[in-house]
């Protein structure tokens, strides 16, 4: 029943996904009415099938690649959902809905075998530490989609392509909002996340822990984060170059997610 409930969840991010091209780009509310509902209720199913492995392997946390890949779509799909109840705009499930269905359906059609075996430790503050890193990676991607949708938005307006109070996009002042609001959210989930993650290594594999290039650029990528928020904070940066610099950490944030699936470090071994 757990590969039947993300299917279905996967099949509906489908519906919402063409659902909500038109319900953005040419402002037709019947349509939008079709791409909520199909999203809010794929994300239940798509939870349900989450917590029904976890629970049936008896663990609380994804111990996999297809597993992590899973548990971000949900992510990106619950704030889709919140951006569209808070700012009312579906503009961002242009990009949301396609990545979530391409983050689900390698997990819901050809699911992986592979395992991650971690020590006797804490599950709990494994846990947290997990969730804790994808809703920073989520929210780095929400705050990149944001800034191109920024940059999308401000050209129109240059360009005088506006529909007289119909314009597909939230205004600019919105989004600048939402981007900054996302990075502010995500720092310190990646801080706190970054810092159980060090504790538990430095418990399981002691001080060799920071000897691993992989574990520095992830704290490379904390550092850049946080340049990140100041130069936008301080500067009041926005359009091209926001769009610039949420796409260098965004990409950075990449190679440490690719690096560390290969990391020693995430490959504990039963004691």
């Amino acid at each position: 029943m757990t590969l039947l409930w993300l299917r279905l969840a996967v099949i509906l991010y489908g519906i919402a996904a063409l659902a909500v091209l038109p319900a953005a780009l040419y402002n037709r509310p019947r349509w939008r009415h079709i791409a909520l509902p199909a999203a809010f209720t794929g994300a239940f199913f798509h939870f349900v099938s989450i917590a029904e492995t976890l629970y049936a392997a008896h663990r609380a946390l994804p111990v996999d690649t297809h597993e992590t890949l899973s548990m971000l779509g949900l992510l990106l799909i619950v704030g889709f959902l919140i951006l569209a109840a808070r700012y009312r705009t579906v503009s961002f499930g242009i990009f949301l809905l396609p990545i979530a269905v391409l983050l689900a359906i390698v997990p819901a059609f050809d699911p992986g075998h592979e395992k991650i075996v971690y020590p006797l430790v804490r599950t709990g503050w494994i846990m947290l530490h997990i969730a804790l890193l994808l809703a920073a990676y989520a929210a780095m991607f929400l705050s990149l989609i944001a800034s191109l949708l920024y940059l999308i938005q401000e050209r129109r307006l240059k360009q005088k392509r506006m529909e007289s109070k119909r314009g597909w996009l939230p205004p600019l002042e919105t989004l600048d909002q939402i981007g900054l609001n996302a990075l502010r959210f995500g720092l310190p989930c990646m801080t706190a996340g970054l810092l159980i993650g060090s504790v538990l290594a430095l418990q399981t594999i002691g001080l060799s822990f920071f000897a691993d290039p992989k574990v520095l650029l992830s704290f490379a990528m904390w550092i850049a984060y946080i340049l990140m928020i100041f130069i936008r904070s301080r500067s009041g940066l926005r359009g091209r170059r926001a769009v610039y610099l949420s796409s260098f950490v965004f990409l950075v944030m990449i190679a440490v997610w690719a690096a560390n699936s290969l990391s020693a470090v995430h490959r504990f071994k039963t004691p």
